[in-house]
């Protein structure tokens, strides 16, 4: 029982790590683009260090959608669920983070924002767990065919070898 709950607390942390990375990534396009546009984007001078201050709510949001996942996936696995499903998970933890923020004075639109952020950022995690299994089943190694005087493993007989 402790492991499992230590497991999902790891994941939890590790989701909202790579949600944190995922911000920092936007922040950094932000900045980017506020850089190099002559008079920059409007309303990017209000902050002046976008890649942190995005990484906060992402790390936030990550943990968040990580407990949704746990109440509303069960004990599903990541390949088991649908992208829209999963996205909705992803929606409603943003809603959750955007609800914690308004409450703390932030103007009522941050729902909006962070619901839209929770729905791409879940998307984005199926999406490249998918990935990253699929990469990983293709680089597993192939089993011995037996051809140096050994008979063949039993997966690879035939119906008459049986």
């Amino acid at each position: 029982m402790v492991n499992n709950w230590w497991r999902r607390l790891r994941g939890a942390f590790g989701m909202g790590l790579i949600w944190a990375a995922g911000m920092a990534g936007v922040g950094g396009f932000i900045e980017l683009l506020d850089n190099i546009l002559p008079g920059g984007l409007p309303g990017a001078d209000a902050v002046d260090m976008w890649p942190q201050t995005l990484m906060i709510p992402g790390f936030l949001g990550g943990v968040i959608f990580s407990v949704v996942v746990m109440i509303a996936a069960g004990r599903r696995r990541f390949d088991e669920l649908s992208i829209p499903g999963f996205t909705a998970m992803g929606v409603v933890g943003g809603l959750l983070l955007g609800a914690w923020g308004v409450s703390g004075g932030l103007p009522a639109f941050v729902l909006g924002v962070t619901a839209l952020g929770g729905g791409i950022g879940a998307a984005s995690s199926l999406t490249l767990a998918r990935w990253a299994a699929k990469r990983e089943s293709l680089s597993a190694p192939l089993p011995e065919a037996g051809i140096a005087g050994g008979s063949a493993p039993p997966q690879l007989k035939g119906r008459d070898n049986r």
